[in-house]
């Protein structure tokens, strides 16, 4: 039970992004990837989840042992991968609870009436500190940047994924809302063993999550990989001693 990715190289518009990545991530395991600016990092998020418009040019992604390099996104998402993402999306007409219980049924065994998946809902909404009358909002419409990042993590303790990867879901928060987020993070993995994938910039976010790996990206190839005494290292002296290097360094 393994999410296993190959000699992976994906382009974008023509232009090569990620040029040889490989790495295994397990259930039960917080992972991050960091890099500078346009290392590859969300490139990588997006191939992974099936994204159209980033072509896989070489290498495999196995979930679970099955080929899924070329499979469509649903079919990822039904398999256990989730993505949330940096800049959710705002779907005016579409209630957040509606959207939230269709996908819930669609990928859990269990078909929640409406009854039942608002107390469901209530409950989740608690632990990431969320207002329940939010529910009643359109998806995302008007919401905070800071809202919109809790009800990516609301979607997470919701549809239980084994395999989450997480694009930059400390931007923009505050303290307090780092620690929040990054509870809700640890509930969904209590819930549920599962490996998550955290892309960041900053060391911040993982003093609250304590990271198993750090995998640090520059120019779409893994550079070094470590515990989390590298994001601290990172913290110190930026990124700059790992940008000209020519080997990857444990």
């Amino acid at each position: 039970m393994v999410l296993e990715i190959k000699d992976l190289h994906v382009e974008r518009n023509g232009q090569e992004i990620i040029k040889g990545f490989t790495a295994t991530f397990h259930p039960g395991k917080i992972y991050t990837l960091m890099g500078p600016n346009g290392s590859g990092k969300s490139t990588l998020a997006y191939a992974i989840m099936g994204h159209p418009k980033y072509g896989i040019i070489q290498g495999t992604i196995l979930l679970n042992g099955k080929d899924i390099t070329h499979e469509k996104a649903h079919l990822r998402a039904k398999a256990g991968l989730f993505l949330s993402f940096q800049y959710p999306v705002e779907v005016p007409g579409l209630s957040l609870s509606s959207f939230l219980r269709t996908a819930v049924n669609n990928l859990q065994g269990k078909k929640y009436s409406v009854m039942e998946f608002h107390a469901l809902l209530k409950e989740k909404m608690a632990i990431l500190k969320i207002d329940p009358t939010l529910g009643k909002r359109d998806l995302n419409a008007g919401f905070s940047g800071g809202e919109k990042k809790r009800l990516e993590m609301l979607q997470l303790l919701l549809l239980k994924p084994s395999y989450a990867l997480l694009d930059e879901t400390d931007s923009g928060l505050d303290v307090d809302a780092l620690k929040i987020v990054a509870q809700g993070i640890q509930e969904a993995r209590k819930q549920k063993e599962m490996a998550i994938i955290v892309i960041t910039h900053y060391n911040q976010f993982l003093k609250y999550l304590q990271p198993d790996e750090v995998l640090i990206l520059v120019q779409g190839k893994i550079k070094a990989h470590g515990g989390y005494e590298l994001a601290q290292r990172i913290e110190k002296s930026g990124f700059d001693s790992f940008i000209n290097k020519q080997e990857t360094v444990s």
